[in-house]
């Protein structure tokens, strides 16, 4: 197989992946300046003015919608290279596990070097694990799992945990895409879901009731027990014909999450904490006044309700103990980052990287529904011919950006802000329907860009961030390179720039790149980190110059 040429490339994706980049950046330039630590935090606290106009705008129009928007056109760039390959009968899979190996590189090396907010890896590992749903074979499967399982007990290191999970996850939405066995007229996917959800709910069951169980599972196992039940249903109504189930997986995969954390904020928020709740109706009754007892009083009760207390108390130290260490962590990456050396800095982020790559396995669930439903976007012809299928976009920007922003500016309403261990505060509920709204305001937002390529002469001038997109790998890595340099302490240092002089700082630099990138892609076939790709992609470099 051959590199693309550029005449045949879909002009809409790149637009799409260029406007894609501005999103990212405005995203990202934040974390440059305030530490990773407190990114579960919200809006930072004490803004006014504009500082809290660009931080609002940007964390309910921009944050969330353009990460998606980015898996979506990565899934498009997998379908239009497997496309590719079937029309011409070459080899796919080595050359893609290639050109996913050469990605991974590129995001360690961003992660450890200049930032640690990388998405790269996190790509490389999810089209790795999208890899294993579409090609995966049981037993090979079965065995990888059981080696990472192997080595997070030897080594006492959970990020092999994390690597389990994610292969076993895939390895189950494999059976959805393409198994066709129906175990009791059920497909064997819809038959496996069911057998969990009906394990997880009793088990949520017995939690509740049993006075002795552990307290903090109650919540996640209340939740998803349900909602994985609901999920066998789906796949059971939903999983005929094969050419749909990449949509409606992906579609399903973000939804079950964001439904997910939505319906756990709700519980946490309105609910009691299972931390203070009250001990066993024995214990109540010992606390109660006094009354008549009889003689020689069995100490169980007694024993039960220290039992408790003792459970209470460690799960509370626990908590206490993560916050200490959360606290901690916050106060060396704020030291790290404006008084530090560029060594100190690499250490540090050196030090973090393998529990970024093992998180990375276990939340690439989230990234493959992305790039199933960008997969079907290219093999439904969708975005090859955007012109016959403007309907769909019209549908797509009418409906998905009222909804998906809505449902952010409702989650706003109840918080904007998170105190780390304050679990009634409503963060996880509003982050929830923020999440909720990301999906349709990301395809609400594909769909404006689109109408506006195939719009008047003026909003069609969109397409002139094509050239952008071209060379998005180059250019986001250069927004980095950029940011590190200006924000970090042992450059020039600008840690904690205001908000709104933030969005400025995006505004020039990615002008400055929209008009180098005219001015290389002129000149060149592939941006410079693409062409480096592609060669290792091929086991060839390209011819670079037009």
């Amino acid at each position: 197989m051959t590199p693309l040429p550029a005449a045949q490339r879909i002009e809409a994706l790149d637009v799409v992946r260029g406007f894609a980049l501005l999103g990212i950046f405005l995203m990202n330039i934040e974390w440059f300046s305030r530490p990773f630590t407190s990114f579960g935090e919200g809006m930072p606290r004490g803004l006014t003015g504009l500082n809290w106009l660009a931080s609002w705008f940007i964390a309910y129009f921009v944050q969330g919608k353009f990460w998606t928007i980015f898996s979506l056109v990565f899934g498009m760039g997998f379908a239009v290279m497997l496309l590719r390959a079937e029309q011409t009968g070459r080899e796919f899979k080595r050359v893609y596990l290639r050109r996913v190996l050469a990605l991974g590189v590129f995001g360690a090396a961003h992660f450890i070097f200049l930032w640690d907010g990388d998405i790269l890896f996190t790509y490389a590992v999810s089209a790795l694990m999208l890899m294993v749903v579409l090609y995966g074979r049981p037993k090979p499967l079965l065995l990888a799992i059981a080696v990472a399982v192997g080595l997070g007990v030897a080594l006492d290191a959970d990020g092999f945990f994390g690597v389990a999970a994610g292969l076993a996850l895939a390895g189950l939405l494999a059976l959805f895409m393409r198994s066709e066995k129906k175990p009791l007229r059920v497909p064997l996917f819809a038959f496996l879901l069911l057998l969990l959800g009906l394990g997880l709910s009793l088990g949520a069951t017995a939690l509740w009731l049993l006075p002795d169980a552990p307290l903090e599972p109650r919540l996640p196992l209340t939740v998803f027990g349900p909602l994985t039940l609901l999920m066998a249903g789906l796949a059971w109504r939903y999983h005929q014909p094969p050419e749909k189930r990449a949509l409606r997986m992906g579609a399903t995969l973000y939804l079950f999450a964001a439904t997910a954390m939505t319906l756990m904020g709700v519980v946490q928020h309105f609910g009691p904490d299972p931390l203070a709740l009250p001990a066993t109706p024995a214990a109540a009754t010992a606390s109660a006044p006094a009354v008549a007892q009889p003689p020689a009083p069995s100490a169980s009760g007694a024993e039960k309700k220290k039992s408790r207390e003792e459970r209470v108390a460690e799960a509370k130290a626990e908590r206490e103990k993560r916050l200490k260490e959360q606290a901690e962590e916050k106060a060396l990456e704020i030291k790290t980052f404006t008084t530090g050396s560029y060594g100190d800095a690499v250490d540090y982020r050196a030090r973090r990287f393998p529990e970024k790559a093992g998180g990375d396995f276990g939340a690439s669930v989230l990234f493959i529904g992305m790039f199933l439903l960008g997969a079907w976007f290219v093999r439904s012809g969708v975005m090859e011919r955007t012109q016959d299928h403007l309907p769909l976009f019209r549908r797509l920007a009418l409906w998905g950006l009222p909804l998906g922003i809505g449902l952010g500016l409702a989650g706003s309403l109840i918080a904007m802000h998170h105190t780390p261990g304050d679990r009634h505060d409503g963060w996880l509920m509003a982050q929830g329907l923020v999440m909720l709204g990301n999906l349709p305001a990301c395809l609400g937002y594909v769909g404006l860009v689109v109408l506006m390529l195939h719009g008047g002469p003026l909003v069609s001038r969109i397409r002139v961030l094509a050239p952008m997109g071209r060379m998005a790998l180059t250019n986001y890595l250069t927004q980095s390179l950029i940011c590190a340099l200006y924000f970090h302490g042992y450059a020039f240092g600008q840690w904690g720039m205001a908000r709104a002089w933030q969005v400025v700082f995006v505004g020039v630099v990615f002008a400055a790149q929209l008009a180098f990138s005219h001015w290389w892609m002129a000149r060149f076939r592939y941006g410079p980190v693409e062409w480096l790709w592609r060669g290792f992609t091929y086991r060839e470099l390209p011819r670079l110059r037009v």
